[in-house]
């Protein structure tokens, strides 16, 4: 989607009708606004993993958790029963 938006951009900048010096200058700019929405774009991306790993981890860490009372529970109705 962001090559077809640059690929149309580029087109429309070069079939205007105006001086080198500004066409030049156009497409550098053109080029610069693009990089720095991708920048934006990995930034949020980066966050978002960032995010969802912490949301795993705390998952995960309450699944140990649960894990290690049902199986402390388990053994303990387990020699309990014996008696």
């Amino acid at each position: 989607m962001l090559a077809a938006a640059a690929a149309g951009a580029a087109v429309g900048i070069l079939l205007a009708p105006e001086k080198g010096s500004e066409l030049r200058k156009k497409i550098r700019n053109s080029f610069d606004e693009i990089v720095e929405d991708v920048a934006e774009l990995l930034a949020l991306g980066q966050e978002e993993i960032k995010d969802m790993y912490a949301g795993v981890k705390e998952e995960v860490q309450q699944g140990k958790e649960t894990v290690k009372s049902n199986v402390a529970e388990t053994y303990s109705q387990m020699h309990t029963d014996r008696n």
